[in-house]
């Protein structure tokens, strides 16, 4: 065996059982994985009504409501994921797009409104998304030009340029806010409605409904062309052009996108509280949800729902003082970024896997390294093996930068 070969599989046999564990679940085929992930989804669905003793949040909180909070967030750190993890992009403002969506719930449909219209909430949810689409294209496409820390400080205007147009503009009322904001239909057997502000269940059920399927879509959109061009632009966006790459394009796909998601769930979060004002829109907020992403692992985007559940519920489980809750997270930070940088659920080996299992199809499973020549099956018969350079032998050309 090469030394080459023992470098590369020296790696593999790191990580512990969590990397064990990662290497067997790359292992399955996705029907598989799907299958495996089915009773995780009826566990999930049914957490509000076991209520387990354990991980309740009651009776400081309703455990429904707390499951609730959690799910949103999680929605809202899939579309940051979008713009951080996959594009690589720096966003400090995204709640702003979370206002927006929010916003145009309430608009539409609350009495309050000076438009005197009350839209049903599922025509409200199509509306809300192509106002906030409209929002990340309009945003993007001054700064996306920009890199970097100037980047993150322009998005980070914007959040605040949101929060202060809603303190300011009369029609969108100040502190006093909106009531009575438009909720989905639908009754239980015994004629009492599902969705209702002080049972947030129906809420909950129908969040990681709406969840599932962005991820599924996620999944889909992280696999193709768009997805590769993304993933192209966040290793290394010079690179990424001089390949013919349309950065630029993409990266305005990515923030209207990630601002879609965000409009989602304001609308959702709008129909569960039935009030919107200008209270829950400031900066903290928006970085707690890069926190979320951070912490779970970006480019991830199971990694970044387990992030975004632990910045949400862990609060609610053992009520924190609003001021203690960026010291906890915080330190969590600092700690993980210390002993695991790429977060709970790194990115990086899960791309990878796609890679190795192509390769593995073309030469073989057992093979260690990768053929430098021709194969043994498409090498013309008669023709001498191809003499593959060593190091150690002295064979290499000399004299050659790396």
């Amino acid at each position: 065996m090469t030394a080459t070969t023992e470098t590369e599989r020296a790696p593999s046999s790191s990580g512990g059982r969590f990397g064990e564990l990662s290497r067997w679940w790359n292992a399955r085929s996705r029907p598989q994985q799907w299958g495996l992930l089915v009773p995780v989804a009826a566990i999930i669905y049914l957490l509000p009504v076991l209520n387990p003793p354990i991980i309740t949040t009651e009776p400081a909180t309703s455990f429904p409501i707390a499951l609730f909070n959690a799910a949103v967030f999680a929605l809202i750190a899939i579309g940051l994921n979008v713009v951080i993890g996959q594009a690589g992009l720096l966003d400090l403002g995204y709640v702003g797009f979370f206002a927006i969506g929010a916003y145009s719930a309430a608009v539409l449909s609350s009495p309050d409104s000076e438009l005197g219209v009350r839209f049903p909430w599922l025509v409200i949810v199509p509306i809300a998304m192509v106002i906030t689409m409209i929002s990340g294209v309009i945003l993007g496409t001054p700064t996306l030009r920009l890199r970097g820390d100037y980047l993150a400080i322009v998005t980070l205007g914007f959040g605040e340029i949101v929060r202060l147009l809603a303190d300011n503009i009369d029609p969108l009322r100040g502190n006093r806010g909106f009531q009575d904001i438009a909720r989905p239909g639908g009754t239980y057997p015994d004629g009492s409605p599902i969705f209702t502000q002080n049972d947030a269940q129906g809420f909950y059920w129908l969040a990681v409904t709406i969840v599932i399927i962005v991820l599924f879509l996620m999944g889909n959109l992280e696999r193709s062309r768009v997805g590769r061009a993304w993933i192209a632009v966040r290793e290394d966006e010079d690179a990424a052009e001089l390949t013919g790459v349309p950065t630029y394009k993409f990266k305005i796909w990515a923030f209207a996108i990630g601002a879609a998601v965000g409009g989602l769930s304001g609308t959702l979060f709008a129909a569960q509280v039935g009030f919107v004002n200008n209270q829950r829109f400031d900066v903290t907020t928006s970085i707690l949800y890069l926190a979320a992403v951070v912490l779970g692992g970006q480019g991830n985007k199971v990694g970044v729902v387990v992030g975004a559940f632990l910045v949400s519920y862990i609060p609610d489980r053992f009520q924190f003082e609003p001021e203690y809750r960026f010291l906890v997270f915080g330190l969590a930070l600092i700690i993980l970024m210390i002993f695991r940088p790429q977060g709970i659920l790194g990115m990086r080996q899960h791309l990878l896997t796609y890679g190795r299992q192509a390769y593995q199809k073309l030469f073989g499973a057992g093979t260690g390294v990768a053929p430098t020549s021709l194969t043994p099956s498409s090498r013309p018969a008669g023709e001498p093996a191809e003499a593959v350079p060593d190091d150690r032998s002295g064979s290499r050309p000399q004299g050659g930068g790396e």
